[in-house]
């Protein structure tokens, strides 16, 4: 086909995710080199999905048929500084756009923790940063590019009746070829470490701790009479924190995970820098090891993060000899349909799983200690709450279904977990 190289396309897309835990089925890999020939692929093809960076920890991205990869588009941007937004390819990763927004004076409000990830991938599974003030990435886009099954491109802007629809979709409706993100003037921030913050005083003053500052992150082990970490992102000329939580300033740079190389992680110790060098824990320059790690996360309406806090802490003696680290964040509330925090403010609980027997046994555990506290599983991770609940979850399911039957009506761009899911299998 013209505009694209089987033989090397094939080669481009790798055979498993990042983690390793997933291996891909698909028939067929692509990696085309211009939209028209992308366009001809996915209206030549039964079933199609996009990879972006494989970062996913599910099978949200697998398929049996055809798996594309964008990578091979070509890399353009589009900066407007007046409207204050930047239009970027679906192939675009955070590093990459943090530079180019970087060099023209602006920036994103948020990122997440990696910034190797794609943009395209992050929004469709709902990945966020922290801060109770920061929405879920997908919350920045203003307008994306979807092609369809019948391979056309459709374009869809905030203020659609559809478009709450359209951003955070799982790769349901299509592929993104194109979006457009509001920006921010650029900002620095500082960022320090609290180290052995008693446990108790963490339960106790957990809202408070969230919002100490423009982004913070708490990381336990959940072990017996344990002392946790908090990660702090202040903006520079802040206000200095009121209080340490009866923990220490580290004087040393520190990983999330005990015996990791700090030299992976973003400045600490309180040095000023550029926003897309202190947001993400780990730098650029780094590539995070693809070895030893499973991950699930779980979103909480903040009212209720305390006491799920309570009843995770109750089964300490299951999830400690699991996992190599937790962490908390808060997550401000967005109304995507398919939103992890449900139009509300919400904490996310994230586990960071050794790879050992057991580990579906802490996933299921943790499941049942939520239960009843409204925890939404965040879809790129490893989870296994049961369809019902989550259409009990979802209100907006119906209106999403209604939408993949307009665009998809054939399950072109179906995956039997996704489908599964979201009650379209």
């Amino acid at each position: 086909m013209s505009g694209t190289n089987p033989e090397e396309s094939g080669a481009a897309v790798p055979a498993t995710n990042w983690a390793g835990n997933i291996t891909f089925h698909a028939a067929r890999r692509e990696r085309p080199e211009d939209l028209a020939a992308l366009q001809a692929l996915v209206a030549g093809s039964s079933r199609v999905r996009a990879l972006g960076t494989g970062h996913s920890f599910s099978g949200v991205a697998d398929t049996d048929g055809l798996l594309v990869s964008l990578a091979g588009l070509p890399r353009t941007a589009r900066v407007d500084a007046d409207q204050r937004t930047v239009t970027i390819g679906g192939q675009w990763t955070y590093g990459e756009l943090a530079m180019e927004l970087d060099r023209a004076g602006l920036a994103l409000p948020n990122t997440g923790s990696l910034p190797h990830i794609s943009v395209a991938g992050a929004c469709a599974t709902g990945t966020h940063g922290s801060g109770t003030h920061n929405q879920a990435l997908a919350a920045s886009v203003r307008g994306v590019t979807i092609v369809t099954a019948t391979g056309d491109a459709v374009r869809r802007e905030r203020g659609h009746p559809d478009f709450d629809g359209a951003v955070l979709a799982l790769g349901r409706l299509g592929i993104a070829v194109e979006m457009t993100l509001d920006v921010v003037p650029t900002f620095d921030l500082a960022q320090t470490v609290v180290e052995q913050v008693p446990a108790a005083r963490v339960e106790s003053a957990l809202a408070d701790i969230l919002a100490a500052a423009y982004s913070v992150s708490v990381f336990t082990t959940w072990g017996l009479d344990r002392l946790d970490d908090i990660w702090v992102k202040q903006l520079v000329g802040a206000e200095p924190l009121a209080e340490l939580w009866g923990g220490r300033v580290a004087q040393e740079a520190r990983h999330p995970v005990a015996g990791m190389p700090p030299e992976n992680t973003t400045q600490q110790l309180g040095v000023p820098g550029p926003w897309h060098e202190r947001l993400p824990h780990f730098r650029l320059e780094f590539m995070p090891s693809a070895g030893d790690e499973l991950q699930s996360e779980y979103l909480v309406p903040a009212a209720r993060a305390t006491a799920a806090w309570r009843a995770l802490d109750g089964i300490r003696e299951v999830l400690h000899p699991l996992l190599h680290v937790s962490e908390l964040r808060a997550v401000a509330p967005d109304p995507m349909w398919l939103s992890l925090t449900g139009g509300q403010p919400c904490v996310a609980f994230h586990f960071t799983w050794k790879t050992v027997p057991g580990v579906a046994d802490g996933v299921a555990a943790v499941e049942a200690q939520l239960s009843g506290h409204d925890a939404r599983p965040h879809w790129g991770k490893v989870f296994s709450t049961p369809p019902r609940e989550l259409a009990r979850l979802y209100p907006r399911l119906p209106d999403f279904r209604r939408l993949v039957h307009d665009l998809d009506p054939g399950a072109t761009f179906g995956q039997d977990l996704v489908d599964t899911w979201l009650g379209l299998a």
